[in-house]
């Protein structure tokens, strides 16, 4: 399993950026929960937000308004548009998802992918 994450970037304060991260899996594999995570500088990872096979979101309410999570379950791929961004949402994100590799697995397994950097300049 494979998560790979783009779209970071530099963008001023109030600016917008979208990130996508696809998963390569077997055809095996179930796809629970995806989602971002981000860590800080200085802080520990934190969730940002999660969306659910069926679509159920999760945000942290420090994104509540302002980010959107969606997948494409067909592309195994999961974004999130970022709008009206701040200096504070300056991080690495973390793109993450629960996996089931062969169905007789009785939960998934947590895979992360590598992090993206996004800057946001006041």
């Amino acid at each position: 399993v494979q998560l790979q994450a783009s779209g970071g970037g530099l963008v001023q304060a109030g600016g917008s950026l979208r990130l996508s991260c696809a998963a390569s899996t077997s055809i095996f594999s179930t796809i629970n929960d995806m989602g971002w995570y981000r860590q800080r500088p200085g802080k520990q990872r934190e969730l940002v937000a999660l969306i659910a096979s069926g679509g159920t979101t999760n945000y942290a309410d420090s994104v509540k308004g302002r980010f959107t999570i969606s997948r494409d379950n067909a592309k195994d791929t999961v974004y999130l548009q970022m709008n009206s961004l701040k200096p504070e949402d300056t991080a690495v994100y973390y793109c993450y998802a629960n996996i089931k590799t062969i169905p007789q697995m009785p939960f998934g397994k947590d895979y992360w992918g590598g992090g993206t950097l996004v800057t946001v300049s006041s």
